[in-house]
């Protein structure tokens, strides 16, 4: 069993990314991204979205839609919203194909029967599905195929990994790997076992990085999530690190593995055992990983998904280069407004004093750590940033931290025209009002969070 070293920080993982030079970020040359597209937030007019089709803890005949703009607070899109003509689904894949269709693939049984058959259903709007087909998957004495995940390599071609048992043994799961023969994903490849993951492991997720592969596998014995790589879809991989590695606990599975506006990569896993969804995040391709967070909203609802991101258009903007001041959503006589170098939300009126009307009134500018995301400047030329989570002003001192402490991303609020700023850097986390004062916080899912979270940009005090 490998020994894990002590779980970083978040801080400590983002010291990673801070190191680098900001030109790896703007040219997408940080180890392991995929481009800039993958790498940055939205421009205007553009938002980010993640999609995940889960099926639900009490029901494993239907799967639900759920869509979030930062990967962390997932809200209903569609309940029910695909439900097969027979037998069951779970382990959802989702994934939008070339030809603008939303195309999922599922395990077509319980986990008790008999199971050779993985469910292909196609979507326009990711709302209303099509069942296409159920697949015999052609092994030889096949027992059960579960966890088809879909992998759509650099070169464009589409796979599907599956996990695969026969009847001498129905519990022994191996890999496998299915490459689509036409555009309509309607025939296959032979199956060819991922050489070097070996029998026994389950749900495979792979992501490549630059000419890596690197997957995640559950190991059915320990309950644990592993890791390992290779220059090869089809391998040899290498296991490099097993036990609890990576801080996330035994009796974990289903991985999903996307990369997130900020560069880092996230991992989202089914912790059953204890009834929670998990994610947690990687700055360094994947060496270490932040402790485990629950996802408020789907904890104890959904099972085994996988999760997209797409940029859409759409979204919310903020007009950069111009002197704003931020209103409370829920409070509206409520205004930002920096005192003793401190963001609070104090009343402010026209009987204002002027002092206080020149500490309500930002300049926004373009993100410190990326232009597309935003910074705030207070008269004397100070920036709001997060420090020990509490919204404060400082002087640039010109290092990656500071800029990324700095940097908020816009996410659309919970009112016509209100924008919610997401911290660069602490992904899920939103600047928000607390005994009237602002501090960056994780989103816990519910109303009156994104409530206190979301500020209508209005014409300045000052």
């Amino acid at each position: 069993m490998t020994t894990r070293p002590p779980t970083p920080s978040r801080r400590t993982l983002l010291r990673a990314l801070a190191a680098l030079p900001a030109t790896a970020l703007a040219l997408g040359e940080l180890p392991g991204l995929l481009g800039t597209a993958d790498a940055a937030a939205p421009a205007s007019g553009y938002a980010t979205r993640y999609t995940i089709v889960p099926f639900l803890n009490s029901d494993d005949g239907t799967v639900n839609v759920y869509q979030s703009d930062d990967a962390t607070d997932f809200r209903l899109l569609q309940s029910s919203a695909y439900t097969p003509p027979s037998n069951r689904i779970r382990d959802a894949s989702i994934f939008k194909h070339t030809d603008g269709y939303y195309y999922l693939t599922y395990t077509t049984h319980t986990w008790e029967d008999e199971s050779t058959t993985v469910g292909f259903a196609r979507s326009a709007d990711r709302v209303n599905w099509t069942f296409l087909y159920d697949y015999t998957i052609p092994i030889t004495n096949l027992s059960r195929a579960w966890a088809p995940e879909w992998f759509v390599d650099s070169d464009g071609s589409v796979n599907v990994i599956v996990s695969c048992s026969t009847t001498d043994d129905e519990w022994i799961f191996t890999p496998y790997v299915l490459a689509a023969t036409n555009s309509a994903l309607t025939a296959w490849t032979s199956p060819t076992a991922l050489s070097g993951i070996g029998s026994n492991h389950i749900d495979t997720y792979i992501v490549k990085a630059g000419s890596t592969y690197h997957a995640f596998t559950k190991n059915e014995t320990a309950k644990y999530i592993e890791y390992g790589t290779a220059t090869s879809l089809k391998g040899p991989y290498t296991i490099s690190r097993t036990g609890d590695w990576a801080g996330w606990g035994s009796y974990r599975e289903g991985p999903s593995v996307i990369q997130l506006d900020n560069g880092g990569w996230r991992i989202f896993f089914d912790g059953y055992g204890d009834g929670n969804y998990y994610y947690s995040d990687s700055y360094d391709t994947f060496a270490t990983w932040s402790t485990p967070t629950a996802l408020a909203t789907l904890s104890g609802t959904a099972r085994h998904f996988t999760v997209i991101k797409e940029t859409v258009s759409g979204g919310t903007s903020v007009t950069k280069n111009a002197t704003r001041s931020f209103q409370s959503v829920n409070y509206a006589t409520r205004y930002w407004e920096e005192v003793s170098s401190l963001l609070n939300l104090p009343v402010v009126t026209s009987s204002s004093a002027t002092a206080d009307k020149q500490a309500a009134t930002f300049t926004v500018v373009a993100g410190l750590a990326d232009s597309n995301g935003y910074s705030f400047r207070d008269a004397s030329g100070n920036y709001l940033r997060h420090y020990d989570f509490r919204g404060r002003f400082d002087a640039n001192d010109g290092t990656s931290m500071f800029a990324q402490d700095a940097t908020f991303i816009a996410r659309t609020g919970t009112t016509t025209g209100s924008v919610r700023f997401e911290s660069y850097n602490y992904p899920g986390y939103y600047l928000r009002h607390y005994n009237y004062q602002l501090r960056v916080a994780v989103s816990d899912g519910t109303d009156l969070f994104r409530q206190d979270s979301s500020f209508v940009p209005v014409t300045s005090w000052a």
